[in-house]
């Protein structure tokens, strides 16, 4: 069997594996999953029965592929209220935010296009470009974003088309991106002519500190594409996310979308709708990021008390994940190996372009609960001492 040479040179994203259910006995930091606790399914359901009783015969047919109208202007109003200012004019919602990322990796790559991507990166994203062939660069992340210093030297020496980041707790770091640093982001973009994938998933869920003004916020010259979804905030088996775009740009994606499968689901559209205009998001979000934080400082704190002094341990303010980052000698795919039946992570080559780092490791803790961290936490951390008293003793 022959297939399309993209495939054939496609590796495996694993997000399938990534996103499994834990088995029995087993605690998992692996998938960035919510909690279903969280979910509000009594609410949702009322949204989509009233869809289907008061608006049967519309809410069943083709809709457009930009989106429902007043869904757009409801996810704009929010957007608006974290520092978005999207309007229902320049969204278009997606299949998640994943089909987002798609459309934007179909219009942008050619086979060797020259894509920045952050090292470490959403795997997801990785999967959604690759398919398009393109040549990556990686630049570091540090704990204030990604090095402005190693992405100015990328993009005078090559020529390139998009710089994707995750600029608000950003996955798999937990790192936010300083305000500084997103200014210099968007002033390189104006002078050096690329676009930039603001990817924000994880905007709404701040644990603490201080919001940051989001690069769509910033940006005056229509150099970002504004990528979300409700996959974090209400339930990623709705599939709903957005991108908001510049006029130009949300035509041509409309466009492919089209192509894609002509719309989202009408029906789910507008049930979700349904669900805004009946209740309080907003409400609804810092019931989120109460559970959350909690669940992270669990993590953190079990994690550092335990772990070996040499082994770096995050400590975000928001978002699904927790980073550790063990001395650049250390395998974690090995680590994995020897403590999956227990407990589960994303060992860090899936998390970079190369696939080259091994000495890293995501953890996300939204999903387990408190008892769980506490076991799983504890677990990972005895084996990772064990695994570098191992790693020492060979090395004498």
């Amino acid at each position: 069997m022959q297939y399309a040479q993209r495939i054939d040179e496609q590796s495996s994203s694993n997000l399938e594996a990534l996103l499994a259910a834990p088995k029995a006995g087993q605690v998992s930091f692996a998938g960035g999953l919510p909690d279903p606790d969280l979910f509000p399914e009594a609410e949702l359901a009322t949204g989509f029965a009233e869809a289907i009783s008061q608006s049967g015969d519309t809410c069943l047919q083709y809709n457009s592929a930009a989106g429902y109208l007043p869904l757009r202007e409801k996810v704009a109003q929010h957007l608006q209220r974290s520092g978005v200012p999207a309007t229902a004019d320049s969204l278009m919602l997606t299949q998640g935010a994943q089909q987002a990322l798609d459309l934007i990796g179909r219009l942008f790559i050619d086979p060797g296009t020259n894509v920045v991507v952050e090292g470490p990166t959403y795997a997801g994203a990785l999967a959604a470009f690759n398919a398009y062939q393109p040549h990556y660069l990686t630049v570091p992340v540090r704990p204030d974003g990604m090095d402005m210093g190693i992405l100015k030297t990328q993009v005078q020496q090559h020529d390139v088309r998009l710089v994707y980041t995750v600029p608000d707790f950003q996955n798999p770091t937990g790192t936010v991106m300083s305000l500084t640093k997103r200014q210099q982001l968007l002033a390189l973009a104006e002078q050096y002519d690329f676009m930039i994938v603001e990817d924000a998933p994880y905007r709404d869920l701040r644990y603490k500190g201080v919001t940051m003004p989001s690069l769509y916020e910033l940006d005056h010259k229509d150099r970002v594409i504004h990528v979300g979804s409700f996959s974090k905030i209400l339930s990623p088996g709705l599939r709903l996310g957005w991108l908001s775009a510049n006029p130009e740009l949300l035509t041509r994606l409309i466009d492919l979308k089209n192509g894609a499968d002509l719309e989202s689901s009408n029906l789910m559209m507008r049930g979700i709708d349904n669900y805004l205009q009946a209740n309080d998001l907003s409400a609804h979000i810092e019931q989120l990021r109460q559970s959350y934080a909690r669940k992270c400082q669990t993590m953190v704190t079990t994690l550092q008390t335990n772990l070996p002094g040499n082994v770096q341990c995050s400590n975000p303010d928001g978002g699904f994940f927790v980073w550790l980052q063990l001395p650049r000698n250390m395998n974690t795919e090995t680590i994995l190996a020897t403590c999956s039946d227990d407990v589960t992570f994303v060992p860090s080559t899936t998390l970079y372009a190369s696939g080259a780092d091994k000495s890293g490791m995501r953890l996300a803790f939204t999903n387990p609960s408190v008892t769980e961290i506490k076991r799983g936490a504890a677990i990972l951390a005895n084996t990772i001492s064990r695994a570098m008293t191992g790693a020492v003793a060979q090395a004498n």
